[in-house]
């Protein structure tokens, strides 16, 4: 294996006004072998897609590199002209991105697209391009890509167009494949798919991969080295194996910390103060300094030299110099998590609810057809706990969140509030009920008025449900709220725009307590944040919810949060739930085959996982598959003999439930 990459000492620097300079990537070195995956990572910030746009040469018109190489193939890429770095984008070097909604143009189908790279590359005729697409999209597979080939991105699930995104990316099979975040905006089932789909296609052709993520299970994973960044600075750097058994940088050690794993604790997630410094001012010395809990003075004058831990294993950190005396020790969070009473007495009843969206056709706009998104949900939630609802996108989540909090007028049912059925409640009757129960969103850059201050987003509820409030009471209401989130009052002049994607989050979480209400649906409400912002969101509405003994509908994806925060979880597949339990329980001993599919697709920070990805996407609510609804995707019914009891039970009936005292399951395996 030869070194096929090699950066050396890369600075990216942009112009941010008058006599600003922003240092997003500032002197960093690292080398990649061809066949071998290296991993960046960092917060938000800190530098690691510039570091990608670099060595592609796609930084902005504002940016320049005041010193620096980037020797792909021995080749310094800074001596190229245009027309050779155009030639070598696409053909040796190729990059997906983090949002395949937004990379495929929706104007073109998808052939189209695949097609363009090939015949600017390779310069082949129409035709063979054609059949060269076909055979990518059913090397990456996407099934019958005979018909897929002519859609459009609209047609294709998240999965689907990212597979779309890898056969574009290896159309003119590149040496070097720069993923940047290719699977943040999946499913964890989805994510497993496209993360074997990469691995595969690496052994095959022999191609280097540079992965920018945040999640560490990935980079345990797939990385054979990884390169923690901060501050536009590497701060450790070396084979994943290595610093994953011995991480001696504070940044290191917090980041993994922070992270919720798969098995149950008592503690409090670790946390990291303060959020990534602008990179425009950027203090001298080491750049983690201000956040860092085992700081010293020498910390503040000046950056530590590389300290060497082993061959293949560097940092720079002061604490590694042994020359200085009275060097701090890591000290990790003891906190307990603080426990929230829970009483028998269910706050919140579900009982038969539906949740049917007619779907219209013809001249007269008659109903053809439902759309069955939340599809007979019975739960119960206890005063002071935390039901996870969890399942793949597309399943009827957010959808039966908004049912209960009466947001969708088609829902249909019972749901009960201290005993008080919602679902008969209507007008201002309703409109007074509602201050008992908040929601809060996924999106905290979306979900913000961005015109309104932070003083009129936080005391909205205010102006409705009560209007007689002075504004000195209004005034105190508000910031003993921010308070209670972490916030300052002194913020409330501000907007959205000047808060972190944490911040930001914190005051929607302020909105949603002003009312003092009971339950909260907490709707994906860290899915948009960094790993180690996610941590003080999640301690955040622990300690709140022991605080006024809150009850939580948590809706996720994230299995590790979900541990982190359930007392119990309700597992959703196509607007039903097929298993609940308590949350030690459902994770120590699953039962329900798409729950045991869901577990397994999760890689973690132990040992690696054997790729066993779920297969499909999920089927439209529109016509659900007849008899059990998982059943074409079940590995189960996938390895029974044709025309056994089992299957033909499986495609007939929907299944039971099999129930004891916390539990059920809804399979015909069981």
């Amino acid at each position: 294996m030869y070194m096929l990459l090699s950066v050396k000492n890369l600075a990216t620097h942009f112009h941010a006004g008058p006599g600003k300079i922003a240092r997003a990537v500032d002197g960093i070195s690292f080398d990649l072998q061809q066949g071998k995956t290296l991993a960046l990572v960092g917060e938000s910030g800190c530098g690691k897609t510039q570091t990608a746009f670099s060595i592609i040469r796609l930084i902005a018109e504002n940016g320049f590199h005041p010193n620096g190489e980037i020797l792909f193939q021995g080749q310094d890429l800074f001596k190229l002209d245009a027309d050779a770095i155009r030639s070598l984008r696409g053909n040796d070097i190729a990059m997906i991105f983090q949002e395949p909604m937004t990379s495929l143009n929706p104007l073109f189908r998808i052939g189209d697209q695949l097609e363009e790279p090939i015949q600017q590359h390779l310069k082949i005729a129409k035709g063979e391009s054609r059949k060269r697409a076909l055979e990518l999209l059913e090397r990456v597979g996407i099934p019958d890509p005979q018909k897929r080939i002519d859609d459009y991105p609209h047609q294709l699930s998240g999965g689907m167009k990212q597979r779309v995104m890898i056969a574009m990316a290896l159309a003119c099979e590149p040496k070097l494949l720069i993923a940047d975040e290719p699977t943040t905006a999946l499913d964890v089932t989805v994510q497993a798919q496209v993360l074997g789909l990469m691995s595969d296609l690496q052994k095959q052709t022999g191609m280097a991969i540079l992965l920018i993520t945040h999640d560490m299970g990935i980079v345990n994973q797939m990385a054979d080295d990884l390169c923690i960044m901060y501050g536009g600075r590497i701060a450790e750097y070396g084979n994943q194996g290595e610093i994953f058994k011995h991480r001696v940088h504070p940044y290191t050690q917090r980041l993994f910390s922070s992270i919720p794993k798969l098995e149950k604790s008592d503690l409090l997630l670790d946390t990291i103060p303060g959020i990534v410094p602008s990179a425009t001012e950027y203090a001298e010395g080491c750049r983690f300094a201000d956040r860092c809990s085992e700081v010293m003075d020498v910390c503040q004058e000046r950056e530590s030299e590389v300290h060497q831990i082993s061959a293949n294993h560097q940092s720079v950190c002061h604490l590694l110099d042994k020359t200085l005396a009275n060097r701090p020790q890591h000290r990790s969070a003891t906190n307990a998590i603080p426990v929230c009473k829970i009483e028998d007495h269910a706050l919140v009843k579900i009982r038969n609810l539906k949740t049917y969206f007619p779907v219209r056709k013809g001249v007269f706009l008659r109903v053809a057809n439902y759309i069955r998104a939340v599809d007979n949900i019975n739960l119960d939630i206890p005063k002071g706990s935390t039901l996870a609802l969890v399942g793949e996108s597309g399943c009827g989540k957010s959808t039966l969140g908004e049912s209960i909090l009466q947001l969708n007028p088609v829902a249909q049912g019972d749901v009960f509030f201290n005993d008080q059925n919602m679902m008969h409640l209507k007008g201002e009757t309703l409109k007074k009920f509602r201050k008992h129960m908040q929601i809060v969103f996924q999106d905290p850059f979306g979900s913000l008025q961005p015109r309104m201050t932070i003083e009129r987003i936080v005391g909205e509820g205010l102006e409705v449900h009560q209007p007689d409030l002075s504004p000195q009471e209004r005034g105190q209401k508000i910031a003993r709220v921010l308070e209670e989130v972490g916030l300052q009052a002194s913020i409330i002049e501000r907007y959205p725009h000047e808060f972190s994607g944490g911040q930001r989050q914190r005051i929607a979480i302020a909105r949603a307590l002003i009312l003092e209400p009971e339950f909260l649906v907490l709707d994906e409400p860290t899915s948009a944040l960094d790993v180690s912002v996610q941590a003080q969101v999640l301690n955040l509405l622990k300690e709140l919810q022991a605080r006024h003994q809150l009850t939580y509908l948590f809706i996720s994806h994230n299995l590790s949060v979900v541990r982190y925060m359930a007392d119990t979880v309700a597992i959703m597949y196509l607007g039903r739930i097929v298993e609940q339990a308590p949350v030690d329980e459902l994770f120590n001993i699953p039962r329900h085959p798409y729950t045991l599919s869901l577990l397994d697709s999760v890689p973690t920070l132990e040992n690696r996982k054997i790729f066993k990805p779920l297969l499909g996407d999920v089927p439209s609510p529109l016509n659900p598959p007849t008899g059990c609804h998982f059943h074409p995707r079940c590995p189960i019914y996938l390895n029974e003999e044709p025309g056994s009891v089992l299957k033909n039970k499986c495609t007939t009936q929907y299944p039971e439930k099999v129930e004891d005292k916390h539990s059920f399951v809804a399979c015909h395996h069981i």
